[in-house]
């Protein structure tokens, strides 16, 4: 039974025309018999009178009639309720991201938030694997992840931002005064890096290792502000992304240097999972996200730390 169908009884009940009916459905007249024909089968009653013209609803029909009224009527209802929803949204949105790409949702959660201040966020530090698990278990609205090199899963996705890399070095090191460094070089370093269960070590590696080097960090941690805690007391250096900068800045006694391009950088954006109806949440905060230049955001950053050395101070 389609609602359809329920809309052209509820027409003939009040034109009491087949052809009135058809007209007010923007259907043609065989259309809209052969329509109500097929619901009579469906429901397996006789809904109309029939003679030469349209001669009223049988006993059964009134009744389907009612039901047809209080169907429409929920199917309105519905319809009433997500156009409240999107422009007073409620609830709370779950969202998981990549660590590497939490220090950058606050982009998007603080004007989603001031856009939206009934709804709330409930924003985890996830794996990417860990993150298409639960897009597939319906235990995520969205997330923020690497939309290159593993699967998936069945999801939709928006492109956010390239992850580009630099390396972070003491102002005194070896490297410090270069204004682009070679990944074999960074390779020699002492170095803290991220665990190799995280996606962006396993994409580091694989760069390393077209570049013909091996990498054996000093630290290794799971979280970026662990990594900044180590670096920051000078004794290692670390390959990071720009996108950092953006929370953590550069540490006193740092500086960032270009790192040559690798052979593909890999991208950053949202999924949800592709599924309808797509969570009413996660489409709002898509709809945020289309007004935030993130790429442009990051570049500018990027910049004004590799524009002079006195950029190279948190805050500069």
């Amino acid at each position: 039974m389609l609602l359809r169908q329920l809309e052209y009884l509820v027409a003939l009940a009040r034109e009491r025309h087949f052809v009135r009916a058809a007209a007010a459905c923007h259907v043609s007249q065989p259309s809209l018999s052969a329509a109500i024909r097929k619901l009579e089968r469906e429901l397996d009653v006789p809904i109309v009178l029939r003679g030469h013209r349209f001669a009223g609803l049988t006993p059964e029909g009134e009744r389907v009639l009612l039901w047809a009224h209080r169907i429409l009527a929920e199917r309105d209802a519905l319809r009433h309720d997500l156009s409240t929803m999107r422009n007073n949204l409620s609830g709370t949105l779950r969202m998981g991201a990549i660590p590497t790409a939490l220090t950058a949702a606050s982009l998007l959660t603080t004007p989603f938030c001031e856009r939206h201040p009934h709804v709330r966020v409930s924003l985890e530090s996830l794996s990417s694997r860990e993150i298409t698990r639960r897009l597939a278990e319906f235990e995520l609205d969205i997330a923020m992840t690497y939309l290159d090199g593993e699967a998936l899963g069945s999801v939709r996705a928006t492109s956010l931002y390239e992850e580009r890399y630099l390396l972070l070095t003491p102002d005194d090191g070896e490297l410090a005064e270069r204004s682009v460094v070679r990944w074999a070089e960074v390779a020699t370093l002492p170095l803290c890096l991220l665990a190799p269960q995280m996606r962006n070590r396993r994409i580091l590696d694989e760069i390393f290792a077209a570049a013909g080097a091996v990498v054996v960090p000093v630290i290794e941690t799971d979280t970026v502000s662990a990594l900044y805690a180590h670096v920051a007391t000078h004794r290692w250096s670390s390959v990071i992304a720009h996108a950092w900068l953006h929370m953590f800045g550069v540490p006193d006694g740092m500086r960032v240097i270009r790192l040559e391009n690798p052979a593909q950088t890999p991208r950053v954006g949202l999924v949800v999972a592709d599924r309808t109806p797509e969570p009413v949440l996660a489409r709002a905060l898509l709809d945020v996200a289309r007004g935030v230049d993130m790429r442009g955001i990051f570049d500018r950053l990027l910049h004004g730390y590799l524009s002079g050395p006195d950029m190279n101070a948190v805050g500069g």
